[in-house]
């Protein structure tokens, strides 16, 4: 299992770094998209709405990114839209969470379709408009996902008593979450006094965040911690709801795609959001 793990995971490395380090956008998009249509497919049948839907949202998104690629309306999303999407990102995981799997049981299909559709297309313009601010921006908010995740897991694993959502995941602890708090700080830290030593160009969301000053620079990065969570939690909600331990087997030893994404789906556009305050 292990190893099995260990070879998709350089097999999914292997075809996203050259994507994203290629001085051209398109490779970006390219490989946002794939994963992005692939996990609008897993969306559909995570909440059982039958082969056609769950088609359907896969090329509803397909379309959408091809649309706003083909017309370059990336730029066209501006501080409002992000804004407005990261109110609805709140407001939403709040009234899920809340509520739990019961609540989320009691939405209608189509409305659930909608909701799915609109946050990966949200999640594929924000990894494009994450690209735009350059490669550090971009790299520091995937580090930011990948280090609030390991660091919550060890944390958790090694202390985690009190639980943080047991009827939605009964493994995540607020040790865990503490533990991220503390591994992102720290990765934080590390990043601006590497550029600061070395004196190097940086656009990164800690070089961003900090330039507003300490106070916006820890709430920003304690939101976004908590949001990654938030997208974590969402999707184990929505598992649970359908009796599902991974959103697919498209990842051979990880699940699916949207196992792999669910903390970047808030993460990303809340990251723009931001940046562009």
């Amino acid at each position: 299992m292990l190893k099995q793990r260990i070879i998709t995971a350089l097999v999914l490395l292997g075809f996203l770094f050259p994507a994203l380090f290629h001085p051209h956008i398109f490779w970006t998009a390219l490989a946002g998209l794939v994963l992005i249509t692939a996990a609008g497919w897993e969306w559909g049948r995570l909440n059982q709405l039958g082969r056609y839907p769950a088609l359907w949202i896969a090329a509803s998104c397909a379309f959408f990114c091809l649309w706003v690629w083909q017309f370059n309306l990336v730029l066209y999303f501006g501080r409002i839209f992000w804004l407005i999407v990261g109110a609805i990102w709140v407001l939403l995981a709040a009234y899920l969470l809340a509520g739990g799997v019961q609540r989320w049981t009691r939405i209608p299909a189509l409305l659930k379709l909608v909701v799915g559709t609109a946050t990966l297309c949200c999640t594929w313009l924000a990894l494009v408009l994450s690209k735009t601010f350059g490669i550090d921006f971009l790299l520091s908010v995937l580090s930011l996902v990948w280090i609030a995740d390991i660091s919550a897991y060890f944390s958790g694993k090694a202390w985690g008593r009190h639980r943080l959502a047991p009827e939605i995941s009964p493994g995540k602890t607020w040790e865990g979450v503490a533990g991220a708090m503390a591994g992102v700080f720290l990765l934080a830290f590390i990043w601006l006094n590497v550029v600061d030593y070395f004196s190097l160009p940086s656009h990164s969301l800690f070089d961003r965040l900090y330039a507003h000053g300490l106070v916006m620079f820890v709430l920003g990065l304690v939101f976004l911690v908590m949001m990654s969570v938030v997208g974590d939690l969402v999707e184990s909600l929505v598992k649970r709801s359908a009796g599902a331990k991974d959103s697919s087997q498209l990842l051979p030893g990880h699940g699916g795609i949207l196992d792999r994404i669910d903390a970047l789906l808030p993460t990303l556009p809340l990251a723009v959001m931001l940046a562009l305050l």
